[in-house]
């Protein structure tokens, strides 16, 4: 049931008239207060209270008035308010072991003083990316500046190729495409007039670790890893593969013992030509002749993905035909219709060929199912 109202206790000292008096009216509202008519428990200034009034006004200023180009999290400051990095050969210890502030660090309300953060400060480790102090597995992961964006933007549209601006400046590939989409979209909305959100992208950007844009003269920054293996479907069954004791079993034997047409590890990356960028230095070429390679080999490539492209192209046009709206007296709305000839025989003897219909929905293995012999039975 809603709490009920004690009538008898909202009591005023004075009639009401007198709340229009400016000196009495502060006395009448903080009479009223202390009564608390809507609350059964009484009004205490408990020493919980206390201590997080105290902590807003001391440590808590830090996270109302943050550094500029940097994280403020919790974990970046001691007990005290006192930013970690900015003190020299200090150990960071838990709130129980920090020690008391001195009489000298403590301002005329007797609360710590708040760290001078004009000068220049040294980047943020790993312990000042941390945004919740109990949960340690949890580090924030940079984000692109906009400066980076920009630039990334600009080297796909000079270059025309996403893998090689990714292989560049250290961004993966699915990253680097999006940023070209994104920036698209915002170039095409400038165009047009429509309003951006600058303010809020800058107050985020300020709030997170950024990957700056550094001099296309020096070596990138890493912004993450690029050359990830992706899991194949082949590779997530048990394989049981008998071999020889001398024979040497290499990632091309290890490709093939899960599917006959898997292509080895060095080849599924997505950056195969850093590995043969790598030999060749390991080899003995020069900086300039292993560079002069690699930018023969990237545009041999472009041009055979052209060539894919257009090969793709013609065939979807002889095969699959496409029905626009306007061609059916616009019956048709807005959709477009596309019609593709399927033979029941594109499935396989197995049911599993990529041809068939239905084969996106997936076949289970029956590696795992009980009552199979997953262990070979002749060699």
């Amino acid at each position: 049931m809603p709490p009920r109202i004690n009538s008898t206790r909202i009591q005023f000292s004075l009639p009401l008239p007198s709340l229009l008096i400016p000196e009495y009216s502060s006395q009448c509202l903080s009479r009223a207060r202390l009564s608390r008519p809507f609350s059964s428990s009484p009004y205490h200034r408990t020493r919980l209270r206390r201590s997080m009034f105290r902590w807003l006004r001391g440590p808590g200023e830090n996270f109302r008035n943050p550094l500029p180009g940097s994280t403020n999290y919790l974990n970046s400051y001691d007990s005290q308010g006192r930013l970690w990095r900015s003190q020299e050969n200090v150990t960071r210890t838990t709130d129980e072991e920090a020690p008391s502030p001195s009489e000298s660090e403590l301002d005329s309300e007797g609360n710590p003083r708040q760290v001078d953060s004009s000068s220049i400060l040294p980047p943020e480790d790993k312990a000042d990316l941390i945004p919740f102090p109990m949960n340690t597995n949890f580090v924030s992961q940079p984000v692109l500046s906009e400066e980076l964006r920009e630039h990334i933007y600009q080297r796909v549209l000079q270059v025309g190729s996403v893998k090689i601006v990714s292989a560049e400046l250290g961004v993966d590939m699915n990253r680097v495409g999006a940023v070209v989409r994104l920036k698209t979209i915002e170039k095409d909305w400038i165009d047009k007039g429509k309003p951006l959100a600058k303010p809020y992208a800058k107050a985020v950007l300020g709030m997170l670790p950024t990957t700056p844009l550094v001099d296309p003269s020096l070596r990138p920054r890493v912004h993450e890893s690029i050359n990830d293996l992706p899991v194949h479907p082949a590779t997530t069954q048990q394989v049981f593969e008998p071999t020889s004791e001398s024979r040497i079993f290499t990632r091309i034997d290890a490709s093939k013992a899960f599917d006959p047409t898997l292509l080895p590890a060095d080849e599924r990356i997505p950056h195969p030509e850093l590995v043969v960028l790598e030999r060749e230095r390991i080899s003995g070429l020069s900086q300039e002749e292993c560079l002069a390679r690699q930018r023969e080999r990237a545009k041999i490539e472009v041009e055979k993905r052209k060539e894919s492209d257009r090969r793709r192209e013609e065939i979807e046009a002889a095969t699959l035909k496409k029905v626009l709206p306007s061609e059916l007296g616009g019956h048709g709305g807005r959709w477009e219709w596309r019609f593709k000839e399927i033979s029941v025989q594109g499935a396989g003897k197995d049911g599993r060929a990529p041809s068939g219909v239905g084969w996106r929905y997936g076949i289970p293995h029956e590696d795992r199912k009980k009552g199979q012999v997953k262990i070979p039975t002749r060699i």
